[in-house]
């Protein structure tokens, strides 16, 4: 058994808040035995404005932010996904919005930046991340000691193909920000989808409050089992959910169904 926690926060405008929140709840996770454990997407910002992160892009190996990553990844001796951070990009007025991951020494092993940006307009809200945002193009995982992690962010989650490019995963990372407007419709049923089809493990970290900005996001922290069951959620608020994967109850819905072997596509 591996045990694994999704950090729930509500981020601020302020960095330095937001980092002390973030290691105070790795902090707690870790204490809860956590072997590997993500942050949601936004975790260092959510500005009163969507171009208020590109003040904080840092330069891929250095900055406060990975700093902080890195220390808290070695000090706890865990896995650590950093949910997402502004890197810098080619375009500056734009950053990219990058999942890293660091292994229980610390060591940056894997990088994802997001592919797909949201875009959203209804009644009040709208959102367009392709202003602030330059589009990832590789699709991101890593090795872990219980089996290959799939990396994915946000908005991603709409987009099945992508996951079926990650090939056979025991567990698939979701940071997000969903909006309470989308999340209420959409968040669970695509959480479990994804995990039905692709028979593994997802876990969400999500932003779960209302900001400084006045946006809402939606929470709903949770890790969902290779059947498609919810196993531990955290509705609202800042937290941490926790919960183990078990390698035999995923083999055992892998022989019992063997969806991805009888794939033709």
């Amino acid at each position: 058994m591996t045990t694994v926690a999704a950090v729930q926060m509500v981020s601020t405008p302020q960095v330095s808040d937001n980092l002390a929140t973030a290691r105070r709840l790795v902090g707690d996770a870790a204490r809860q035995g956590a072997e590997l454990v993500a942050l949601p997407e936004y975790w260092p910002i959510m500005g009163l404005s969507d171009s208020d992160k590109v003040a904080h892009a840092e330069q891929p190996g250095a900055g406060p932010l990975q700093d902080c990553m890195a220390e808290l990844a070695r000090e706890h001796g865990i896995w650590l996904i950093g949910g997402t951070l502004p890197l810098v990009s080619s375009d500056a007025g734009r950053v990219m919005n990058t999942t890293l991951v660091y292994d229980p020494q610390g060591e940056a092993v894997s990088r994802y930046d997001k592919i797909h940006l949201f875009g959203f307009n209804k009644g009040s809200e709208s959102y367009d991340e392709a202003r602030t945002i330059v589009p990832g193009e590789t699709v991101g995982s890593f090795d872990a000691p219980f089996g290959r992690v799939g990396l994915s962010v946000c908005y991603d989650l709409r987009f099945p193909e992508l996951y079926r490019a990650m090939g056979e995963c025991a567990l698939i990372v979701v940071p997000a920000a969903f909006t309470h407007t989308t999340g209420l419709a959409h968040w669970e049923v695509l959480l479990r989808a994804r995990a039905i089809e692709n028979q593994c493990y997802v876990l969400a970290s999500a932003q779960g409050g209302v900001h400084a900005s006045g946006r809402r996001t939606f929470g709903h922290s949770m890790l969902v089992d290779p059947w498609g069951e919810v196993k531990a959620v955290l509705h609202e608020g800042e937290g941490v959910v926790c919960g183990e994967l078990d390698p035999g109850f995923l083999a055992r819905v892998r022989e019992s169904l063997p969806a991805l072997r009888h794939r033709k596509l």
